[in-house]
């Protein structure tokens, strides 16, 4: 069954794959916007049966209130947050701006699918184990809580981290290598290590995951480019007729 919707995600790429993806299957996909603070006007104005709503960080203070106003001026509109596994208060906070359901971004298309009939219909759409995991929060709070985002950014070189920030950002192997001045085999070789790390198969779900974990954001939280101070890795032509080359490129 074809639904009329929109797709808003702070990062336009994944905004456009899912809005695809979704195109693909039947449905019918009125606007893919980014960013998810300036989403409510245009909402309003499209009028969608589903809003998919995409969020890094569902417990950040008034990341929902485009929720809110959607809800107030179209409440025909069901709204699904596509987020994290969210902390007790995300859920809270997104079903208190009158999200009609939450789902994991990592969950499969029919998952998604399903959660938007089950909006459009005017019922809740969270899965019962976030609930649970919710509820088992709240009742048994961590003691310094972890959150993804760290977890990954930790399994990484700063190297591989350039590379993922630059995958998301859709540059190919030549333009990776050509940006970071190494050999694109390299460069190749560093996405590779990325995406077996992040335990993903392509570059869309490594940019997907950690965008959604907000990994994006505390890479680029040193003014977008923390890793320029690093030295190029020798590409295949360095040697002694290369130094005058290294040299300018320093």
């Amino acid at each position: 069954m074809s639904v009329r919707l929109m797709v808003v995600d702070d990062h336009r790429l994944l905004a456009e794959a899912l809005a695809s993806a979704l195109k693909l299957r039947g449905h019918r996909v009125l606007a893919a916007a980014a960013p998810t603070a300036g989403s409510a006007e245009l909402v309003v104005s499209r009028a969608p049966e589903v809003c998919l709503f995409g969020t890094a960080s569902p417990a950040a203070p008034g990341v929902f209130d485009p929720i809110a106003r959607i809800v107030q001026e179209r409440p025909q509109v069901a709204v699904v947050v596509l987020g994290p596994v969210p902390s007790p208060r995300g859920i809270a906070a997104a079903f208190a701006a009158g999200a009609a359901g939450y789902v994991r971004h990592d969950e499969r298309i029919e998952g998604v699918e399903r959660a938007m009939l089950k909006a459009r219909a005017g019922e809740s759409a969270i899965a019962p184990q976030l609930l649970r995991g919710a509820f088992a929060e709240l009742l048994n709070p961590a003691v310094q809580p972890d959150d993804e985002g760290r977890r990954l950014l930790r399994m990484l070189t700063p190297r591989e981290v350039e590379v993922l920030v630059r995958v998301a950002e859709g540059e190919d192997t030549r333009v990776i290598a050509a940006g970071m001045r190494i050999a694109p085999s390299t460069a190749r070789t560093h996405v590779q290590r990325v995406l077996m790390k992040l335990g993903v198969g392509s570059r869309l779900e490594a940019a997907a995951l950690a965008a959604r974990t907000g990994l994006l954001d505390r890479a680029a939280g040193n003014g977008g480019t923390p890793y320029n101070g690093y030295a190029p890795e020798p590409g295949p032509s360095s040697g002694p007729s290369a130094s005058g080359a290294g040299a300018a490129g320093a």
